[in-house]
């Protein structure tokens, strides 16, 4: 099922995508590094970071959920992808490569703990394993990313897969939310160049997948620019869109990117795949 943390992490990836096309281990469109993450910065941590010269882009939930639930309750489909996308798992490591197309799951599992990614449009392997090093870091792993490869260090047991969309769904609800992007530029220069290369991720895809084979339907809803005058160190501009998206159960999926893992009575790391 689709949960309001599952359209966050959507957003933050495109975010990401727009800025650094090419992984975070390549730089960002504006030359400067750009920090993306769902949340608040905290005031430490972002005036530090602006006195640096790096920006803050933070994805949030603004505004009150709105019941939207209007379709009937049957079994809906979902049409697999082509494959395209590959990875290689190697001593902890993972490899991405192939070719990116909405609709794929890509994930790693570490010590029992699963870190699914719904591949996005405008995904490369290198974006994606970018996505997902995130996701690790974010959950406190030590992570090395380089291009389109993450290693876990610290992992006993690592697995990585990608697996294309199939199954059935069927929808109990919808609800309509609204999500703010807000840029915390240092400089009004940067701010202008990763605005609009945001904005024209975000507008360019009217339905975003999200990791349970669903999608959100994404609509612009406004922008604000803030230079207060109070910190003339600090230049804000928000980006909103409203996400409708639904809740979901899921009936069958053969595509399935992990069973059921955990340790037996001796501590050896075992997986079912057919749970």
């Amino acid at each position: 099922m689709a949960d309001q943390s599952d359209v966050e992490n959507a957003i933050t990836a495109i975010v990401a995508n727009a800025l650094y096309p090419a992984g975070t281990s390549a730089p960002s469109v504006t030359g400067h590094t750009c920090r993306v993450y769902r949340g608040f910065p905290t005031a430490p941590a972002l005036a530090a970071d602006l006195a640096a010269g790096v920006s803050h882009i933070t994805v949030v939930a603004s505004g009150a959920i709105k019941n939207v639930t209007r379709y009937p309750r049957i079994w809906q489909t979902v049409s697999p992808v082509a494959s395209s996308l590959a990875v290689q798992v190697a001593a902890g490591s993972a490899s991405f490569s192939g070719i990116c197309a909405a609709g794929q799951l890509a994930g790693v599992a570490v010590d029992g703990a699963l870190f699914p990614y719904a591949v996005q449009a405008n995904d490369t392997p290198a974006t994606v394993a970018s996505n997902l090093a995130a996701l690790l870091r974010t959950a406190g792993w030590i992570v090395d990313y380089s291009a389109t490869t993450i290693i876990v260090p610290a992992a006993r047991h690592f697995t990585a897969r990608v697996v294309n969309g199939a199954g059935s769904l069927q929808e109990i609800k919808r609800q309509s939310q609204e999500f703010a992007i807000t840029l915390w530029c240092p400089s009004p220069e940067n701010r202008d160049t990763a605005a609009p290369a945001i904005d024209q991720s975000l507008a360019s895809v009217p339905f975003i997948p999200l990791a349970d084979g669903s999608y959100a339907r994404m609509i612009f809803a406004g922008s604000d620019v803030v230079d207060a005058a109070e910190d003339a160190t600090l230049y804000k501009r928000e980006l909103r869109y409203s996400a409708e998206y639904p809740t979901t159960l899921a009936q069958l999926t053969p595509a399935m990117l992990f069973g059921t893992i955990g340790f037996d009575a001796n501590g050896t790391f075992v997986e079912n795949l057919n749970a």
